[in-house]
């Protein structure tokens, strides 16, 4: 039984870092302790509860973590600090010994949080560690949040059972696990009575959706098609070998899924696919990406890579430059490896040098800038349905057509969180997003 006076006019702070994942729980969070009377903080007010959301994909990631919750701690002296998310979970101990940390939660406790509240006194020594070992990770969690830009995030996978050489993520989210298709039918229509227009489906390894519920992800996909008061739905990064071409060919003639894929493809080279433990190599990814530009020649196509890694020797990473820059994509996600404990590739004898890394990285964000510049190049003049963001800079707004070409109009408070049809017209000034030629006054 949960004591809700310990939450008498509470005030609580949410911090999130890293993925939409990590956003949609933190918005669940912050519902769960909104309904127990705990208020979000307003700018510049003082919290007396923080909740950290942490990211560990890198150990740059770790160390941003650590920066953030002495910043918060400084931010909100006195105030009650839970940390959470996958740094917890993978360093409980270390988190719990950074100043000013009160409880640390791990994957399995974050959305119990309300029963590890008993009471918000800080401690002395160390925070409270409560934290289940990754083979105990087996509860799905839903979580649905809305970001500042109009779009939702609704969990519908969580964990991985992939074991990739270089990642830690299922040590930190446990294994593959997924909702019902139901549940995100009924998460999607509350989304569309609040008024969502826009839902980003997101997850560890989402195209493994259905494995606890014996479903599939193209069932999924489906049923939400068929969700009314929806405009569109975005799939988040999802593995080359689990995107079908049946799924393709769905998204191709949908009613709401957006011609935007995000599939990661790590490296360019077979033999380092190999050593990442990968379950493809590049002719599948290939073939995906073709496949996707046969029936929907307007796609955007953003694709993960990782230079660096141990292995990837000076052919092989020529090997992956020249791989990439053949494709018909539109962006490039470009990462350096990160050393994480307990990877298999720490037994990969071949180091690739700090140095070397940078430049590697170097290459493919040039390679990606020019593939992008040509994306929206070849898009000026055309037709497009933009859904416009409520953000607000420098008398400016901002919003995306189905294929996520961003646009730029000067502000106009009606038009947020609404769809209209326009030109695509040239470059903005610091050619980030493309004007528009002409709007028409329908609102769709």
């Amino acid at each position: 039984m949960i004591d809700q006076t310990v939450f008498n006019n509470k005030k609580a702070a949410y911090y999130t870092l890293g993925c939409k994942l990590n956003f949609a729980e933190t918005s669940t969070i912050g519902k769960l302790l909104a309904e127990q009377g705990v208020r979000k903080v307003r700018p510049g007010e003082k919290a007396d509860i923080c909740v950290v959301n942490t990211c560990s994909v890198t150990e740059l990631a770790d160390k941003k973590c650590r920066q953030a919750i002495r910043r918060i701690g400084k931010q909100h002296p006195g105030a009650f600090i839970v940390v959470t998310g996958c740094y917890a979970q993978l360093k409980p101990e270390e988190v719990s010994h950074i100043e000013g940390v009160d409880l640390v939660l791990g994957t399995e406790q974050k959305l119990e949080i309300l029963q590890y509240l008993e009471n918000l006194e800080k401690k002395e020594h160390g925070g409270t560690v409560i934290a289940s070992q990754s083979k105990d990770i087996r509860s799905f969690s839903p979580s649905c949040s809305a970001d500042d830009r109009t779009r939702h995030f609704l969990k519908v996978q969580d964990g991985c059972d992939y074991y990739c050489s270089y990642c830690t993520i299922p040590f930190a989210r446990g294994r593959s696990r997924n909702g019902t298709i139901a549940s995100m039918v009924e998460q999607a229509q509350e989304v569309a009575r609040k008024g969502g227009k826009e839902i980003v489906l997101t997850g560890v390894n989402i195209g493994d959706f259905g494995k606890s519920t014996d479903e599939t992800f193209i069932d999924l996909i489906r049923a939400l098609d068929e969700v009314e008061g929806i405009v569109r739905y975005r799939i988040s990064s999802i593995e080359p070998n689990l995107i079908t071409d049946e799924a393709i060919d769905f998204v191709a003639h949908s009613k709401r899924f957006a011609p935007h894929f995000h599939i990661p493809l790590q490296s360019g080279s077979d033999a380092v696919l190999q050593l990442m433990r990968r379950r493809y190599d590049t002719a599948l990814f290939r073939h995906k990406i073709e496949k996707i530009k046969e029936v929907m020649p307007h796609a955007f196509i953003g694709v993960d890579v990782i230079v660096g890694t141990r292995g990837e020797t000076d052919e092989y990473f020529e090997e992956a430059r020249q791989f990439i820059d053949s494709l018909d994509i539109s962006q490039l996600h470009v990462f350096s490896y990160s050393e994480r404990p307990g990877t298999q590739a720490l037994k990969i004898d071949y180091v690739v040098d700090p140095k070397t890394k940078h430049a590697r990285s170097q290459q493919l964000l040039d390679i990606s800038d020019q593939k992008l510049h040509a994306f929206y190049e070849a898009h000026i003049g055309q037709e497009a349905n933009v859904l416009f963001e409520h953000t607000k800079k420098d008398g400016k707004m901002h919003g995306f057509t189905e294929n996520y070409i961003k646009v730029e109009i000067p502000y106009d408070a009606t038009l947020v969180n609404e769809t209209r049809k326009v030109v695509l017209g040239g470059w903005n000034e610091d050619r980030t997003a493309l004007i528009v030629n002409n709007q028409s006054s329908t609102v769709n």
